[in-house]
């Protein structure tokens, strides 16, 4: 596989974009732009970021706390700073019993060390969330190499009416299908489902 045509295509997902916040060995803090940021799990609570093996933050991850900070739309300077191109604005750094953090976001996870992962050229880091803080800015996106912004919500119908919904219940193993709703493989819906 080529690995531009490889890239390329990976840039067809959007990403929100977080910048990885933690401190060095020294106590300095120390941040890098990612958007190979998951979350994970809800029981226990975790997500998951991946970070290229060279990376300075890579060496300074192992074991130790961080935070995801997850970009605002405003944020674009932010983003660029921690990517390698520092702007002269002061950096809204915000002072963290395990991990430093910045201010202006549209949330923040502060997560214990729980794993580091092999990743092929990345490690995966995997984080326990022991605080979050939430806003109701709008994040930041990242597609086709170029930073967008979320547009209006377009319908919560559709979400609602899923049955795979957080507020009505998750799918899971014991969950059963219907036959199809119309002819193709992926038009299921659950028997219990009422329209």
């Amino acid at each position: 596989m080529d690995p531009l045509t490889l890239r390329s295509t990976f840039g067809r997902f959007a990403t929100g974009v977080t910048v990885i916040t933690c401190r060095t060995p020294d106590g300095a803090h120390h941040g890098a732009t990612v958007t190979a940021f998951t979350p994970i799990s809800l029981d226990p609570p975790l997500v998951q970021v991946a970070l290229t093996r060279k990376s300075k933050a890579a060496a300074y991850l192992d074991g130790a706390s961080f935070a995801v900070n997850v970009l605002a739309a405003d944020q674009v300077d932010v983003a660029m700073h921690f990517a390698g191109r520092p702007g002269s604005d002061p950096l809204p750094w915000r002072e963290g019993s395990l991990a430093p953090t910045l201010g202006g976001t549209a949330a923040t996870l502060v997560c214990r060390a729980h794993r580091t992962d092999d990743g092929g050229d990345h490690l995966l880091f995997l984080g326990e969330v022991a605080e979050v803080v939430t806003t109701d800015r709008r994040p930041l996106l990242f597609h086709d190499s170029a930073f967008h912004q979320i547009g209006d919500r377009s319908s919560d119908v559709v979400w609602l009416g899923c049955q795979d919904d957080p507020h009505t219940g998750w799918f899971d193993a014991t969950t059963s299908f219907a036959a199809p709703l119309r002819s193709g493989p992926s038009y299921f819906i659950p028997r219990d489902t009422h329209y």
